[in-house]
């Protein structure tokens, strides 16, 4: 069986990476399992997969999860170091990236040097460094597997197809739980209003970044590095149904979209068993496509502006994307913890762009700078504001 490694297993991408898993034995040797803090949830899937390794990033977590795992044969990692170097040493098949958000680049880059293809979910490690990961992975000659519904739908639309066939891409977003409202209504919308995606099951970073529309920002920027395309040739459609995961116009003007019901499962188990098919349960046809009417309008940039910010970013080039993304993340969780309005988000954004030094063409050390450096001025401007 091929070895596996699953980061970020107790999120929303890992929890599913390891439903498919259960229902496809055989087929991966489940040998490590990292997450943030969580480690009542990692118990459990220890128990259920026992892998030889676990990581927690978190010190307190990592000690409360070795003292209730004593009885089973696993050595707990501590932090990003120790999983950095367990993950370029040992040299598993596959490793699934679904953590969330800037915490991802090092391990990705640590599991493509070990060896690994990597199904990913984390899009902030191309959006910081694609330039880095996919020439690593082309050097190595890994795949690099996309598990964002979007992206694997283009994927599988580009099945025997290049990339100068491709005249345009086309990304749907189904416009998040505040569709329709203007920039005035946005001011005071809550996090557990910004969390209640109403299509899509997803951790709560992902879903204010539908909110915001950020999301689909990064996804272009993703799908530029996977595909190879100019970001000027990739647009995006409001999609209110979530059926059109994503569609690619080809240069004779024919147009392929991949369809079906909202579920991650679906690209997850598509990317674990490429170029092959796994069959679904028998329950998932039970929410078979009916196609309902099927909506397509252009996004309100005015009420949403972080769509814009990422193509300036993209634009722009060099370390802005890892700004970017870096500062979103900052200014996600403020404002999940209620220290900053939604429409303070692109506000803050916007401003910091501005404030980090720009760089052609940064090496890692210099990503990871960048990084630090946006971390600190996207705190201390935030908390001046309060």
């Amino acid at each position: 069986m091929r070895a596996l490694a699953i980061l970020g297993s107790t999120g929303s991408i890992g929890t599913q990476t390891l439903e498919v898993l259960q229902r496809h034995p055989g087929q991966y040797n489940v040998q490590l399992l990292a997450a943030g803090k969580n480690w009542r949830l990692l118990e459990q899937q220890i128990r259920l997969f026992r892998p030889p390794w676990a990581a927690l990033a978190d010190e307190q977590a990592a000690r409360e999860l070795q003292a209730r795992v004593k009885d089973l044969e696993v050595e707990i990692l501590v932090g990003e170091k120790a999983l950095t170097d367990l993950l370029a040493s040992q040299g598993f098949d596959m490793v699934v990236a679904g953590m969330v958000g800037h915490v991802g680049l090092l391990p990705v880059v640590a599991a493509i040097q070990g060896g690994a293809n990597i199904a990913l979910a984390n899009k902030e490690v191309l959006v910081m460094a694609g330039h880095i990961v996919t020439e690593l992975c082309r050097q190595k000659g890994l795949q690099l597997l996309p598990l964002d519904s979007e992206h694997s739908a283009i994927f599988q639309c580009l099945q025997g197809h290049s990339c100068p066939d491709v005249r345009r891409l086309i990304l749907t977003a189904s416009g998040g739980p505040f569709l329709g409202k203007s920039k005035a209504e946005l001011a005071n919308v809550t996090p557990a209003q910004a969390v209640k995606h109403p299509n899509w099951q997803m951790g709560a970073k992902i879903s204010v970044d539908s909110a915001t529309l950020m999301n689909k920002g990064l996804e272009i920027i993703e799908a530029s590095w996977l595909f190879g395309i100019d970001p000027e040739n990739i647009d995006v459609l409001i999609h209110p149904q979530s059926i059109v995961h994503s569609m690619v116009e080809f240069r004779d003007g024919a147009v392929l979209a991949q369809l079906g019901i909202p579920s991650m499962e679906v690209p997850i188990q598509f990317a674990l068993s490429y170029p092959g098919r796994w069959s679904s349960p028998d329950n998932y046809f039970l929410n078979r496509l009916d196609l309902p009417e099927l909506t397509f309008s252009q996004p309100d940039t005015e009420a949403f502006p972080c769509l814009e910010l990422a193509r300036a970013a993209i634009s722009r080039g060099g370390n802005a994307p890892a700004v970017l993304s870096t500062v979103n993340d900052i200014c996600v969780e403020y404002f999940l913890a209620g220290k900053l309005s939604f429409n303070g988000i692109p506000e803050v954004i916007a401003h910091i762009m501005s404030e980090v030094p720009w760089q052609e063409n940064p090496d890692l050390t210099q990503i990871l700078e960048t990084m630090e450096k946006t971390i600190r001025v996207t705190r201390s401007h935030i908390e001046s504001m309060e």
